[in-house]
């Protein structure tokens, strides 16, 4: 275990930023001097739950927040300053069962019971915005197929080089950025990792994102479908499972159809039969589901599906198979909790496992423009009330992921679709107002 005060001393670090995730994927955190750093290692240091998005009341004790010290990342941009991800334990020693962080150690624990260990690596894409928000930061991109202009990912060279810095400094391997297929919107790639390293380095990205933009009066976001007509942002997960015995990825079978094992085809059997469950988890708010059920976009294609399938080199489907010994899931989107994303793959995929889930059908079409074909796929949820019931309904993904999660996360998404649905829109009163 590192030792954090240590860590400070040889490191000229002054102050810990000790970070947790909340149900909602809003990240939390406090300032705490290195010369404190000791005790809240020991201890851990104390938040009032109920403040955040966790199901806890005014009337429940603290709760405790024990950095993980293997997870500590000294800040490129502010070298004085460390951010460790934590472990949320109430006062008494008892573990918050539904801290999302908490659900994936769970989950990780499980499938290294059954000898697996999940490798994952994400592809979080983002928009990089005028300070309030209102539109692309880059007047000049306005291209009708913008992927991978390479004028506009220059006119951004300052924002994506620097955090491409920062990830090359901190041993991320990054390999790739780009432009993205909306107008102001970009993806940076890094190595792939175990799914508990993947989530806190996608938690630490999204923070590092927009600390840089904000450095270089930008305003970034993961907002799932911030502009109509243009591509959303998606977060799409790379998937192998790995047997903990052989050091051999359990997924690869030359001899297999697109190269991917029987053990592979059952826990994307298992990603299939609970799609429709994991999408509140993989795809959280309102705003997501103007993305996975969009219109054509501007530039021709959503990137985004609406019906669970799956193929092989395929980008029109939920799932695509682009090479032997791991699939890509396209479902999730940038509002998506970075623990829980990780955790809702492992639960669904470990079910399939246990039950020799069959994938079904495999799809080789256009989606877009030949979906109407298929007509025995099953669709996913039209709105977040359809997730929210869709995962009410899947008892086994709910057993899984257990059950102080699910009732918690259940109750606060329906406050907020309640929240949501009581809102007086301008479209409303556009429409409404003289019928």
């Amino acid at each position: 275990m590192t030792d954090l005060t240590a860590f400070a001393r040889d490191r000229g670090v002054k102050y810990f930023m000790i970070s947790y995730t909340d149900l909602f994927g809003v990240q939390r955190a406090k300032l705490v001097p290195a010369a404190a750093i000791g005790q809240m290692q020991a201890d851990g240091a104390g938040f009032a739950g109920f403040a955040t998005w966790l199901d806890l009341t005014p009337a429940h004790p603290d709760m405790l927040a024990v950095p993980d010290a293997a997870s500590v990342i000294q800040l490129p941009w502010k070298p004085e300053v460390a951010w460790v991800a934590s472990t949320c334990v109430m006062s008494g020693g008892s573990a918050l069962d539904q801290a999302p962080r908490n659900v994936l150690a769970r989950m990780v624990a499980l499938a290294a019971e059954r000898g697996f260990e999940v490798r994952t690596g994400v592809e979080p894409e983002f928009f990089l915005l005028t300070p309030d928000g209102a539109a692309i930061s880059d007047p000049a991109d306005t291209a009708v197929k913008p992927c991978y202009d390479q004028q506009a990912v220059m006119r951004r060279y300052d924002v994506i080089a620097e955090i491409c810095d920062h990830m090359l400094a901190l041993g991320w391997e990054p390999y790739q950025n780009d432009h993205e297929d909306s107008n102001g919107q970009f993806e940076m790639n890094w190595k792939f990792d175990t799914a508990l390293a993947t989530a806190d380095k996608h938690s630490f990205f999204k923070f590092m994102v927009r600390s840089v933009a904000e450095r270089h009066g930008l305003r970034a976001t993961f907002m799932p479908k911030p502009f109509a007509g243009l591509t959303g942002n998606g977060c799409h997960v790379h998937i192998s499972v790995w047997d903990r015995a052989t050091g051999l990825n359990a997924f690869a079978d030359d001899a297999a159809e697109l190269g991917l094992s029987q053990a592979g085809r059952h826990f994307l059997g298992g990603i299939m039969r609970h799609a429709a469950g994991m999408a509140v988890i993989t795809n959280p708010t309102v705003n997501s589901y103007k993305r996975i059920n969009a219109p054509r976009t501007v530039s021709g294609a959503t990137w985004a599906p609406n019906t669970v399938t799956w193929t092989g080199n395929n980008r029109t489907h939920m799932v695509r198979v682009p090479g032997p010994g791991r699939f890509e899931l396209r479902l999730p989107d940038g509002a998506a909790n970075p623990y829980l994303l990780q955790a809702v793959i492992i639960a669904a995929g470990l079910s399939g496992l246990a039950t020799a889930a069959d994938p079904g059908p495999r799809h080789d079409i256009d989606m877009y423009a030949q979906g109407h074909l298929v007509t025995d796929a099953p669709r996913l949820p039209l709105n977040l009330l359809d997730a929210i019931r869709a995962y009410e309904a899947d008892a086994g993904l709910k057993a899984m992921l257990g059950a102080e999660f699910s009732v918690g996360y259940q109750k606060l998404k329906l406050q907020e679709w309640d929240s949501f649905v009581s809102q007086i829109s301008p479209w409303e009163r556009d429409h409404t107002l003289d019928v």
